[in-house]
């Protein structure tokens, strides 16, 4: 199936009242396991590749042209999207590749810059057709992210949004990123009231930390897209662990193989939970 932006693929999802999984590719395994486990429930998934991923593997290229030939194999619609871009030159070569859609992670800069930069963004991409979510408030390291302070504001999200015309905003409630255990606790109201304020679909990062029932609850009080990253790296991580510890071998298939087919079982189960309402 052809790849598809991010922009219809969440305005179906809102429609629905449900929510679309984002999961982080890392190996060529991540995303394998991805458009299997959409076409097992039968949901879109947007498959993720970081800025972070990028430096890991040193090229954005070798990586994204996995990642869109699995993604165009798939026989449900695949988002693939950049992650966490901080570098304008990177967007451009997402642009390039053929990439659907991208994140700008302005967050760290001052806020007039982060809205010009950002408007910079939206306009390079909107002219190829490839939708941009942005960042606004703090989701950062644990550490005082679930403070009221770095919260996002619904007023400055709406004005944010305004500004810049960006497709889908991430938003600061209460989830951390890399967080290895699920005890984070979102302010559904303060969800609900960007949902009210914000006329584009809310992104909720830090997922991982958040338990099954907390994500429900997020999808009910109005965030369409969901990034996961962190715990399906720690299925990732158990599974192939498992493999060597009961079968030692120095064939990567066999322990890579597991953790993949892991990783399928749990990014479809978390695609269906995202679907429920």
């Amino acid at each position: 199936m052809t790849r598809f932006a991010l922009t219809p693929v969440l305005a179906e999802a809102s429609a629905a009242g449900r929510a679309v999984a984002a999961f982080n590719v890392i190996q060529i395994e991540h995303a394998e396991a991805y458009a299997a486990a959409a076409e097992r429930v039968g949901l879109p998934v947007v498959m993720q590749i970081s800025e972070n991923c990028v430096r890991y593997h040193g090229s954005l290229a070798p990586i994204a042209a996995a990642t869109l030939a699995i993604a165009d194999a798939c026989t449900m619609p695949v988002v693939v999207h950049l992650d966490h871009a901080e570098d304008v030159s990177l967007v451009e070569e997402a642009v390039r590749l053929g990439l659907t859609s991208v994140m700008f992670d302005g967050s760290t800069l001052a806020d007039d810059e982060n809205r010009a930069v950002t408007r910079r963004v939206v306009a390079l991409c909107g002219s190829a057709g490839i939708s941009v979510e942005a960042e606004l408030g703090e989701v950062g390291g644990k550490d005082g992210v679930h403070a009221p302070g770095v919260r996002t504001d619904p007023d400055d999200a709406a004005r944010f949004v305004a500004d810049t015309g960006v497709d889908a905003l991430a938003v600061a409630v209460g989830s951390s990123h890399a967080m290895t255990d699920r005890t984070a606790e979102l302010d559904t109201d303060l969800i609900a009231a960007l949902r009210s304020s914000v006329p584009v679909p809310l992104v909720l990062h830090g997922s991982s930390g958040v338990p099954d029932s907390g994500l429900v609850a997020a999808v009910g009080a109005g965030m369409t897209k969901v990034n996961i990253a962190t715990h399906l790296n720690q299925v990732f991580t158990r599974a192939m662990t498992a493999r060597l510890e009961a079968s030692p071998t120095v064939d990567t298939r066999t322990y890579l193989g597991a953790a993949r087919d892991a990783v399928t079982d749990e990014a479809a189960r978390l695609l269906a939970l995202l679907a429920l309402h």
